[in-house]
């Protein structure tokens, strides 16, 4: 709950101080903007709101491991892809985006803060405990933080220990661990296909180098 807590604050704060140029530059997510990615992060944080707020009675279906889905890689043909670009174009202006962000965010971050992680809660069809599902999207936030810096240097990392737990959480997904000499960053975005393994990494992922990119859903 904590650790849901500080990496979603870091990244909200990571936008709040961005240059306003910043949002027409590319992120980490191929074809959106750093606007588009800030566009969907609104959308997630309405989504925690709701999830919050959603009680299930009946048994968890899912945990935190078991919340993500292995997809498809995506086309580009999408209709909420293209949602996001035409709703993030609609703000015009990069501060109103980022107020939208901090608002909806911090009321998100309020509710994950008051949630009992043994209350259970539904979403997509399924049903977690709230500690669950909050704990699985750390990696969300902490994987939409390397996609904001992605091609801006001088902005703030995602914590350490986001990074870590994202780590372990994806190594349990895929049900097998990164090399020993893969940083946290660089197992997170070459498992996910973010970046491409160079030969030498490919060399030690051997095998199961094949298996990747992680695309989750």
């Amino acid at each position: 709950m904590d650790l849901f807590s500080r990496s979603w604050t870091a990244l909200r704060t990571a936008v709040a101080e961005l240059p306003d140029a910043d949002f027409a530059r590319p992120s980490g997510c191929t074809g959106w903007l750093v606007r588009d990615l800030v566009c969907h992060l609104v959308i997630d944080a309405q989504d925690v709101l709701i999830t919050l707020v959603t009680p299930a009675e009946s048994k968890p279906t899912r945990d935190a491991v078991t919340y993500w889905d292995i997809v498809e890689t995506p086309t580009g043909d999408d209709p909420l892809d293209a949602l996001i670009v035409r709703l993030a174009a609609a703000y015009e202006e990069p501060g109103l985006l980022k107020f939208h962000l901090d608002d909806v965010g911090s009321a998100a971050g309020r509710a994950a803060a008051l949630a009992d992680p043994t209350a259970r809660v539904g979403t997509r069809g399924q049903v977690l405990t709230a500690g669950d599902y909050l704990s699985a999207y750390v990696l969300e936030w902490t994987l939409h933080h390397l996609d904001l810096i992605a091609h801006l240097p001088d902005a703030a990392e995602p914590p350490a220990e986001g990074l870590a737990r994202s780590r372990a959480l994806l190594e349990r997904i895929a049900g097998a661990a990164f090399p020993a000499s893969f940083s946290d960053e660089d197992a997170l975005l070459i498992g996910t296909g973010r970046r491409a393994p160079s030969e030498a990494e490919k060399a030690e992922l051997g095998e199961w180098a094949a298996k990747l990119p992680l695309v989750l859903g």
